[in-house]
């Protein structure tokens, strides 16, 4: 079956697969790379592969982004105990072995075992899947923070770099390539406005008063599987930005993604709005999922995480706007434009609540039999 451009059958032929291909289908929500759905049978028996093309206008070295996930995937099984555990993504091979396919047209394609009985969500379903979520991340991190060896490639340089992301800005508005920076004037005076709140993570990391990491970097709840039965979380999945970096981004995207009252690109902004009892069951999820990790200024900045990894966010889909939407995928006239007035309601809406989510935050970490690091 062809899906699109891309034969899968043809595609699938050079991984090491069970049985003999049957079918495949689309099975993609992300804004950057290609999935697919592929199922085998043999004998009767049935198996099912995540398929996916690497966008490598992105992510420029997929050689060494899969470098990255197998020896994480290598430690995730160390700790899990076996090679296919539902806890971890599983990577399927090619036939030489190697851990990409590089197609006739110079795509990168790779394979992941399926996991069964669980799933992923685009938009959260209720409070008490935030905790999971949450705590599944954590649990992420926690797990990555014995890691021998953490010094991974950097995939996106810069990738949470706040300041570097609002000089990029600057730079992106001087120049205006198509003309666009009049249509989006009222969100660039209220970036303009918050610049200062932009610098305050990097200076922390700078005067080492909170650690580098490996992080996720990309904490959105459809990077979550879910238990069918249960509702746990099992798994992280989508590692391609996993790198060195600081806990604080990773829970702010978090509250960023998970938080709001509404979908990321929502066009009626009397929708957008921090739910509080969402960002309690993040909070609590996550504090539960890292345990004694994080230390007490990262513990006191999860409410001002949110606030500033959205306005991060907020200029990065900015910026792709004005410079002609060539990172994130668009799929309407001034989509990320609209991504970006999302986000700037949204902020507007954590500052109105920040002194309740610290609050919040505050009767968390009294009620746990640990105290945080100094």
């Amino acid at each position: 079956m062809i899906n699109g451009q891309f034969n899968l059958q043809t595609i699938s032929s050079h991984f090491e697969l069970k049985g003999n291909y049957r079918s495949s289908r689309k099975y993609d929500s992300g804004h950057i790379n290609d999935t697919f759905l592929v199922e085998t049978e043999k004998s009767g028996v049935d198996e099912k592969y995540i398929f996916q093309r690497i966008n490598h206008n992105i992510f420029k070295d997929p050689t060494a982004l899969m470098e990255n996930i197998s020896r994480i995937i290598f430690h995730l099984e160390k700790i899990h105990g076996q090679k296919d555990s539902r806890e971890h993504l599983t990577i399927i091979k090619t036939k030489e072995g190697k851990h990409l396919h590089i197609d006739n047209k110079g795509n990168y394609w790779r394979a992941y075992l399926f996991i069964r009985g669980a799933r992923t969500y685009d938009v959260l379903q209720n409070p008490r899947q935030a905790y999971e979520a949450a705590k599944t991340f954590g649990r992420f991190q926690k797990d990555l923070s014995s890691m021998k060896d953490k010094n991974l490639n950097i995939i996106i340089p810069d990738f949470h770099d706040t300041p570097k992301r609002m000089a990029r800005l600057l730079e992106v508005i001087e120049k205006d390539p198509l003309n666009r920076a009049k249509i989006a004037k009222e969100q660039i005076d209220f970036v303009l406005k918050r610049a200062d709140m932009v610098n305050t993570v990097e200076k922390l990391k700078t005067e080492q008063k909170i650690p580098i990491i490996i992080t996720h970097n990309d904490t959105k709840i459809n990077n979550v599987m879910f238990d069918d039965k249960t509702g746990a979380g099992v798994c992280v999945i989508d590692l391609d930005t996993v790198m060195p970096g600081v806990s604080l981004y990773d829970f702010g995207d978090m509250i960023r993604s998970s938080g709001s009252s509404s979908a990321e690109d929502e066009r009626d902004l009397s929708k957008v709005k921090i739910r509080l009892d969402v960002f309690e069951s993040l909070a609590n999820g996550y504090i539960d999922g890292t345990g004694e990790n994080l230390n007490d200024i990262e513990m006191s900045l999860l409410p001002f995480s949110g606030k500033l990894i959205t306005m991060e966010i907020g200029i990065r889909f900015l910026t792709d706007f004005i410079e002609g939407d060539v990172y994130f995928k668009v799929h309407r006239i001034n989509h990320n434009l609209d991504r970006c007035r999302v986000q700037t309601k949204l902020v507007e809406s954590i500052e109105k609540h920040e002194e309740e989510m610290e609050e919040i935050v505050s009767s968390l970490k009294s009620q746990k039999t640990w105290k945080s690091k100094s």
